[in-house]
């Protein structure tokens, strides 16, 4: 099995019992790629009312989360949107099993991309592309399925299991031009240049990153300011980008916009309220398909108060 991982750590590590849980996981997800795509959606819809059940932290964070940026709708709505983003996440996780094992011919069918003029419109000036984007549910899905009609590079986070990230990273590479160490910003600055589609969600906390306070959903929120960096280092237009599940379950629309206009401005505070502008559109749009666990707003303006216990 390729790998990105250390030296010190052989192939015939990975059969040691502490990873059989996620062999099994992964011989799941191989046999799950065999049955039909609605079987599929239904499954990881399934799956992620378990993962709901399982996870009170997880709900209560994804409470925290959408009573900020909802404050106008009751509870029950808001309940109604985590409980389909639990089930957005489940098929989620069942959709590896098809960006790993399906082959091109069953995918193509699902997904339309919409706005595929405006890349192709800076790529014909001499520019890169940046697709901004954010973490939708859709995330791994919507990246593979845009390999199938152009090349795309994306930065990817170890995983904490080891066989995982070996295994994630395998087939990421396998479909991407470039899969890049979120710790190595040259390489993807140097896609860029070569006018390599480029797939960047800044929507995470990043404590240990440079950070501006710009409202998201409301709420004043730390966001990285690379996204500048990299266009101005790069030259490359940062053009919104998003994957949406159909909800009728037939397929997926790929959403590309214009560039953000005046990107990068020079100034960090505007270039990243436009960025979460950007973001925050679509979450609107489809709150159901975000990823409601992660916190956000973890990391508040100075004297604030922390928002998660």
């Amino acid at each position: 099995m390729a790998s990105h991982v250390s030296v010190d750590f052989k192939a015939s590590d990975y059969w040691h019992p502490k990873f059989w849980p996620m062999w099994v996981t992964l011989g799941i997800l191989r046999t799950v790629a065999l049955f039909p795509y609605p079987v599929q959606i239904s499954l990881g819809a399934l799956l992620g009312k378990v993962l709901q059940t399982l996870s009170p932290s997880r709900q209560r964070v994804a409470d925290i989360n959408l009573q900020l940026c909802f404050p106008e709708k009751s509870i029950t709505e808001r309940n109604n949107i985590k409980n389909a983003s639990f089930q957005n996440l489940g098929i989620a996780l069942l959709e590896m099993s098809m960006c790993w094992w399906w082959p091109e011919n069953r995918l193509s069918s699902l997904v339309e991309i919409r706005g595929r003029e405006h890349i192709e419109t800076v790529l014909d000036s001499g520019r890169g592309v940046i697709l901004l984007t954010g973490h939708f549910t859709s995330l791994e899905i919507g990246g593979r399925l845009f390999t199938l009609s152009m090349p795309l590079q994306a930065m990817y986070r170890t995983q904490k299991n080891r066989l995982f990230d070996s295994y994630l990273y395998t087939r990421r590479k396998s479909y991407l031009e470039n899969a890049i160490s979120r710790k190595n910003t040259r390489q993807m600055i140097r896609g860029i240049k070569q006018l390599i589609p480029t797939w960047y969600a800044p929507d995470q906390n990043f404590p240990n990153e440079k950070n501006v306070f710009v409202p998201f959903m409301g709420v004043q929120t730390a966001t990285i300011s690379a996204g500048s960096r990299i266009a101005q280092s790069s030259g490359g237009a940062m053009l919104p980008f998003y994957p949406e599940r159909k909800k009728d379950g037939s397929g997926y629309i790929i959403w590309v916009e214009p560039p953000l206009e005046d990107f990068p401005s020079g100034d960090d505070v505007q270039d990243a309220t436009a960025v979460n502008a950007s973001i925050e559109k679509f979450v609107r749009q489809n709150p159901e398909q975000y990823m409601w666990i992660h916190k956000r707003f973890k990391t508040r303006p100075p004297g604030e108060p922390a928002i998660y216990p």
